[in-house]
């Protein structure tokens, strides 16, 4: 298939999405939004692609919404973001999110507004030492959606998530893995090789499991301790009935290197 706004492989168990629009910030309209959910859908329901990289072409990860496609006319009624959110930036957070494995983010230039919390709402990212990440919105009046509101407090804490989305501040990449804010940052020109080293890795591992871990780790945001234990009990349930599981420990008795299929 052919893409206007991505650029998509598959190799080594691994799906490789890569936003294309490099003169533009890779900021989304309305085909991109299309391509990016068309081609996580597919992915989540193909057990070849057992790990997931989002990266992007060009001096920039992601500048958000590509204002240019969103028209505001001063002497017109104004227009309903809340029905863009709706309509594609929430459905796409909760394809990455809820995607039954892992989730790579390479961040290789700014990520600002939107396209800042669609990085945050990957399971690990790892990001270019000239990476930075921007909540734009309040510049605009506006409120940080993609889950912005829910991961900052979570991640950061409320203190800094609110001076992070008040003063929409540009965070250096170093100092968002102090703040807590992303996995790993890596130099420029090793930022590809990494993030491929580390989606290779997770393909190799028992990735049902890691998919109960997700599971698990978003739950704990909204769960009390007692809930959150009897979902760990239930979860490691399934995770002991497993296949993967089965093949992790004969491959520790055998002493041999386990081969996961992901069930």
């Amino acid at each position: 298939m052919e893409y206007q706004t991505v650029i998509v492989e598959e190799k080594n168990a691994v799906g490789y999405l890569t936003f294309n629009r490099p003169q533009q910030l890779n900021s989304f309209n309305e085909t991109m939004h299309k391509e990016v959910s068309s081609v996580l859908k597919a992915w989540s329901k193909d057990s070849n692609i057992r790990a997931v990289v989002i990266s992007a072409e060009g001096r920039g990860f992601c500048a958000g919404q590509d204002l240019n496609d969103r028209v505001v006319d001063p002497n017109a009624d104004a227009p309903d973001l809340g029905l863009s959110i709706e309509k594609y930036y929430n459905p796409l957070i909760k394809l990455i999110t809820e995607m039954p494995k892992p989730v790579i983010c390479a961040v290789n230039g700014v990520a600002a507004g939107a396209g800042a919390n669609i990085a945050l709402a990957c399971d690990l990212v790892i990001a270019a030492k000239s990476a930075s990440f921007i909540q734009a919105f309040c510049r605009l009046g506006l409120v940080p959606d993609s889950g912005g509101t829910w991961f900052l407090p979570r991640l950061v804490g409320r203190a800094q998530a609110m001076g992070l989305a008040m003063l929409g501040d540009k965070i250096p990449a170093e100092q968002a893995v102090q703040l807590g804010m992303i996995w790993q940052v890596v130099e420029d020109d090793a930022l590809k090789a990494e993030s491929q080293k580390m989606a290779e890795h997770l393909a190799k591992q028992p990735t049902y499991g890691l998919s109960l871990i997700k599971k698990a780790i978003h739950a704990a945001a909204h769960n009390n301790l007692d809930d959150q234990l009897i979902l760990e009990r239930d979860l490691q349930r399934l995770a002991g009935r497993s296949s993967d599981y089965r093949e992790g420990v004969q491959a520790f008795m055998q002493k041999r290197t386990p081969e996961y299929k992901g069930c």
